[in-house]
Parts: C-alpha cells; sequence; structure tokens
C-alpha cells in the first residue's frame, strides 16, 4: 500500500514538472521569465498609484504629483522599481497618466507602460 502512495506522489510530482518546463518554454518570443514577473509587478504599481490617486482626488478634490503623493507619504517606495521610473502628467481635477519607464540598462527593450484615470494598463 505504501508502494502504491508512494508511486501516486512520483507520477504528480513528474506531471506537474512536466506543466512547469512547458509553460516556461512557452512564454513569448524573446520575453523571459524574469521579464514576465517585473511587468506584471509593475502593472500592479501603476494601479496601485492610480487608486492612489482617485483617492487623492476624493479627499482633495484635485490629481496629485508623485512628489505631493511622496510628501504625503502616500506613495511608500517611491518613483522607481524593479529598473522603472514613474512619472506622471497631472491635468488637475480631469485626469492623469503615470508612465513607468525602463531605466535600467538591461531593462532598455522592455515595453514602456503607462496607465490613465480609465484605470487600463497599456503597453508602448
Amino acid at each position: 500500500m505504501k508502494i502504491f502512495g508512494i508511486l501516486s506522489l512520483l507520477i504528480v510530482l513528474c506531471a506537474g514538472f512536466f506543466m512547469y518546463q512547458r509553460s516556461v518554454t512557452s512564454l513569448p518570443a524573446g520575453e523571459s521569465l524574469t521579464a514576465q514577473i517585473d511587468t506584471t509587478a509593475i502593472r500592479q504599481r501603476l494601479l496601485t498609484i492610480a487608486q492612489t490617486e482617485r483617492n487623492y482626488l476624493g479627499s482633495n478634490g484635485r490629481y496629485a504629483t508623485l512628489e505631493q503623493l511622496i510628501n504625503e507619504n502616500l506613495l511608500p517606495g517611491g518613483t522607481e522599481q524593479r529598473g522603472y521610473t514613474f512619472t506622471a502628467v497631472v491635468n488637475g481635477s480631469t485626469g492623469f497618466t503615470i508612465t513607468a519607464t525602463p531605466t535600467d540598462e538591461d531593462k532598455q527593450d522592455w515595453p514602456t507602460l503607462e496607465i490613465t484615470e480609465s484605470m487600463k494598463v497599456t503597453e508602448r
């Protein structure tokens, strides 16, 4: 009975390893697993900053610059993360565009990401 349990565990582990290898090799052309993880983290950071902007608008009647958010301790971590730098263009109470630009030398061919008050992240 123990042999059957061990054999079942071995089969499950092999199937899991096969699925993992297959997912890593099926990444988009030229995209590494690190690039995929980092850009996902940057997308999440953009969504967090945009939600902070929305909250700021609700409290103050206008959107804030990144510097204002930092000064009010609403933007922990600052304007750099994972080799990207965040910048913002704020239009008072009508809108904002936050851009994440790769600044690390190793990431120059990675995408620039943007988010607006629509809460949709886009790539350029």
